[in-house]
């Protein structure tokens, strides 16, 4: 079936997606080039996904852009990643504020150096007023790493008597994730067909529908997006309850 735009508009659309960038290096591999250059289409990609959830009245978008595995990868590799990030920022931000977005890097971003962590802090701070889509671009970020961060902190708060035991729940938790004040993904998107989630937001999709696809990330068009929230828009979110049908 073919999806159009208005029959998303007919349903629902989700709040927040979320979307693991794979398979870049797998795409240059396969026409015979380096593997940076599929890092480089694959940032084209991430331009057109952030025009599409525009178009859509989306506005939450998270991309995992870089993790805290991903320095395992060959030192030319990372620095070609960091460049690219630069050079996405350099050519991108004016539009990216013409269109409302707000850049929130979420992750270690302290272990970033030189213009890289220069070019994404001016970033964050260019277009901290924005309020039409929030794009969280997932740098140096492990799910597992959130998590004890979030619990230390809170650790040291209940130590220095800010809080007390009976008041940490579910809802107190999330508030010291980086995703702070945001609603969790309604739709996690991989490209590249691996079924796994890689440390990915491990807290924040807890109830997340998941879409996979073998397309890869350079790949990756409006057309997928469309065919993913079609697809999120005709499952029975249950959440551990009876869905619809079950309740008939």
């Amino acid at each position: 079936m073919k999806v159009t735009l208005e029959a998303l508009q007919q349903r629902p659309m989700p709040q927040h997606i979320a979307v693991i960038m794979d398979g870049n290096g797998r795409w240059a591999k396969g026409k015979g080039l380096p593997r940076l250059a599929g890092h480089r289409v694959g940032v084209q990609a991430l331009k057109s996904m952030i025009m599409a959830v525009d178009e859509l009245g989306i506005q939450y978008l998270t991309v995992y852009a870089f993790s805290t595995e991903n320095w395992k990868r060959p030192a030319d590799e990372v620095n070609g990643l960091m460049d690219l990030m630069v050079e996405f920022i350099d050519k991108e931000i004016d539009y990216l504020h013409e269109k409302g977005v707000r850049v929130n890097p979420i992750g270690d971003i302290s272990r970033l150096t030189g213009k890289t962590l220069e070019r994404i802090t001016y970033a964050q701070k260019k277009t901290k007023e924005n309020t039409n889509i929030v794009l969280n671009v997932a740098l140096n970020y492990g799910g597992r790493q959130e998590i004890i961060r979030a619990t230390k902190i809170i650790c040291q708060e209940v130590q220095a008597g800010k809080l007390q035991i009976d008041d940490i729940d579910e809802t107190l938790f999330a508030d010291y994730l980086y995703t702070k004040g945001q609603p969790d993904p309604d739709l996690l998107i991989r490209p590249s067909g691996e079924l796994r989630i890689s440390n990915f937001l491990l807290w924040q999709i807890a109830y997340s529908e998941f879409w996979i696809t073998n397309v890869l990330w350079p790949d990756f068009g409006k057309e997928h997006l469309w065919q993913a929230i079609w697809e999120f828009q005709n499952r029975d979110r249950r959440y551990g309850g009876l869905g619809e049908k079950e309740r008939k």
